[in-house]
């Protein structure tokens, strides 16, 4: 299409979001099926107006996925409650660690034993699909900063550490395919891509999101009258963690993630601590302490919801541009097969066994054993493998799993979340 219909079509379906959104909430589909549904509609497998072949646009498709869920992960680190205790993250951790790696063995083995992968291709796509998507989950995501809801809670703590956690299982597949040192049994990838880029990730992340809420703070309290663009402040944030995780080697998006929750645990426990303060008398004027208390809410909360108008737009380019790759026989028994696997039983077994003795409730864990929704993260990696040297006919038949998966985790995992997420709410 010539990029005068790209305009009208981007325009056309942000009007109609803007107008549908009522109807849309009170159906059973989600934003992500209607965009996916225009995309088929206007690609190969409809009207053919357009095709997009995201083994030519790798680098592209990873530049544009990469941005997208970071800003996610920004936006759902905001959002989570605090204080932060092991207690109340540890249902998540087991979710984003022994789960996630539990549904990379599991797949890794169905494509090396059904689908006679190579195992490094097999390992590699379990770690492609592994992650829990924190774009197109919304409607099962923590809503706004006071969200209480142990099942939101999981899923969205989820979501934002696995897109982090998956990398190294990433390197260790182009690793046994070639495409990326390992060392000597291994020792390299234990040492560098997972004791130091994870701890390294978090660490940076940790370290630059309390540097930022301290000097928000310390700039209010003194009664300094300057105009902070909150908007600039998260995504500042963003970027400056992002770009020193990737000069030392670290995981990125975990780095993020925690950036934006230690932002947010700082960012409280000072409020806090000015509702009972030991304040020198030259700072209780009431227009200081006005000063003090103001960036604190409209800190997260307004780059929270600019964070979240960007990740809106970045979903619906992405969503139409996955509906224009497929073709009628894209849809082939050996990909429907392949996701059905994931979501009947990668995932249930997954979760089941990676919350073993944990306290989440049973109800709570077969929500989560559903709702494992796959997206932008798991085609970011793939075009990550792709642009580290993955072999063009690896290449395809990975394209090919994997964005059929994406599709119907969208539609079925669409169909099903809002009659299962009232039924939830009712109960809770």
């Amino acid at each position: 299409m010539a990029l005068a219909s790209w305009f009208m079509l981007i325009g056309a379906l942000m009007l109609s979001m803007g107008f549908l959104t009522v109807v849309i909430n009170r159906l059973p589909i989600t934003s992500s099926m209607f965009y996916l549904s225009v995309g088929i509609l206007i690609g190969p497998t409809g009207f053919a107006l357009f095709h997009f072949n995201p083994l030519e646009e790798s680098g592209f498709l990873e530049i544009l996925t990469e941005c997208a869920v970071l800003i996610s992960l920004f936006a759902a680190g905001v959002k989570m409650p605090v204080p932060v205790s092991f207690k109340r993250w540890r249902s998540p951790i087991q979710l984003a660690f022994f789960s996630m790696l539990i549904t990379v063995a599991l797949v890794a083995a169905f494509a090396y034993y059904f689908l006679q992968l190579p195992l490094g291709a097999a390992i590699l796509l379990g770690a492609i699909i592994a992650p829990t998507d924190p774009v197109l989950a919304t409607d099962v995501q923590v809503r706004h900063h006071g969200d209480e809801d142990h099942l939101r809670f999981a899923l969205t703590c989820e979501a934002g550490m696995n897109d982090g956690t998956a990398f190294p299982f990433v390197m260790l597949g182009l690793g046994l395919l070639g495409l990326h040192e390992l060392g000597e049994f291994g020792s390299q990838w234990f040492l560098i891509d997972i004791i130091w880029a994870t701890t390294a990730g978090l660490g940076i992340g940790v370290l630059f999101g309390c540097l930022l809420g301290y000097l928000v703070w310390y700039v209010r309290s003194y009664g300094q009258k300057i105009t902070v663009l909150h908007d600039f402040l998260g995504l500042g944030l963003i970027a400056t963690v992002y770009g020193v995780s990737l000069l030392v080697d670290a995981w990125g998006f975990l780095a993020v993630f925690a950036a934006a929750v230690a932002l947010r645990q700082t960012e409280t426990s000072l409020v806090l601590k000015k509702q009972n303060p030991v304040v020198p008398a030259e700072l209780q004027d009431a227009e200081i302490t006005k000063e003090a208390d103001a960036p604190y809410q409209h800190l997260s909360e307004g780059t929270l919801v600019f964070n979240e108008h960007l990740e809106r737009l970045s979903e619906l380019v992405l969503i139409i541009l996955l509906g224009g790759t497929l073709f009628v026989d894209s849809w082939s028994w050996r990909a429907v097969g392949f996701a059905a696997f994931i979501f009947m039983v990668a995932r249930p077994l997954s979760v089941y066994i990676g919350l073993w003795r944990s306290d989440m409730p049973m109800p709570i864990r077969g929500m989560s054993a559903w709702f494992g929704v796959r997206g932008i993260g798991s085609l970011y990696y793939l075009m990550y493998a792709i642009q580290h040297g993955l072999p063009q006919e690896l290449a395809l038949e990975l394209i090919h799993l994997v964005f059929i998966a994406i599709t119907l985790s969208i539609f079925i995992h669409g169909l099903s979340v809002k009659p299962l997420v009232r039924r939830h709410d009712k109960i809770d």
